[in-house]
């Protein structure tokens, strides 16, 4: 269990920690039971990570208050607060990335994690190898490690706003700050990215570590929906456009800072 997984370094697009001078990846694993927390715990530092566990959301804030973390693994049902509700109140611009990890695996829990902020989202019980692997499309997306960027994160202008990457900040013509979730985040780099190509939903999908489903298709639309909102689109014609039949694009260049 806790032998080190250099075999799928590979194929999981891993970000090199092996180095000596490569900085930790700081996780941490917010559960209440114990078992899982130590097990999950081991893996993850016979991989290369700095890893500590908190048992509630008291101890979480206490650990937060003391160190700057990457990543939480957050559980949904413990006593106090609920994962849900911690998701909710870390949902802003320089917290850590959050993957939950929860028995309630079903995909309108699903969705409603993803909505409230949380960057992933893995039913309970999870291999720690598909664990580890989730971590580290995370961690590659948003592009940080030890609370700095790693090259990965950006900065986009494109129709008048300007996007943050690292911060999660955009910023509209007019200067005024928007708010967006890591859902609409996600999916925004995405079309950025793509420079004007067409994204089908299942290629959104992929670009925020999803899984493909009826559901979540829908959950895409509602994001682009909210997406547009933001932008001030109207339904035929803004940033976003809808290719009928294919995906969305953006439309509109894209300079890279």
């Amino acid at each position: 269990m806790t032998e080190r997984d250099d075999g799928d370094a590979g194929a999981a697009g891993a970000l090199d920690i092996s180095s000596a001078d490569a900085p930790l990846i700081r996780v941490l694993i917010v559960d209440d039971d114990g078992g899982l927390q130590d097990e999950t715990a081991g893996y993850l530092k016979a991989n290369g990570y700095a890893v500590e566990t908190a048992r509630d959301a008291p101890t979480m804030d206490s650990a937060l208050g003391r160190l700057r973390y990457d990543l939480i693994i957050l559980d949904v049902m413990m006593p106090g607060e609920n994962g849900l509700s911690i998701c909710r109140r870390l949902s802003e611009a320089d917290a850590p990335a959050i993957i939950i990890m929860s028995a309630m695996g079903d995909q309108v829990d699903r969705i409603i994690g993803l909505e409230l902020g949380a960057d992933d989202y893995l039913a309970k019980p999870a291999s720690p190898r598909e664990l580890l692997a989730r971590i580290r499309a995370v961690i590659r997306r948003r592009g940080r490690v030890g609370g700095s960027r790693t090259g990965g994160a950006r900065l986009y202008q494109f129709a008048g706003f300007t996007l943050d990457q690292h911060r999660r900040r955009l910023t509209s013509p007019r200067g005024l700050t928007i708010l967006l979730t890591r859902a609409e985040m996600a999916l925004l780099v995405a079309l950025l990215d793509a420079r004007g190509g067409v994204l089908t939903r299942d290629q959104l999908l992929e670009g925020a570590s999803l899984e493909p489903s009826d559901s979540f298709d829908r959950a895409v639309d509602v994001q682009i929906s909210r997406l547009r909102r933001k932008l001030g689109d109207s339904d035929r014609q803004g940033v976003i456009r809808t290719v009928r039949g294919a995906g969305y694009r953006v439309a509109s260049p894209v300079i890279l800072c």
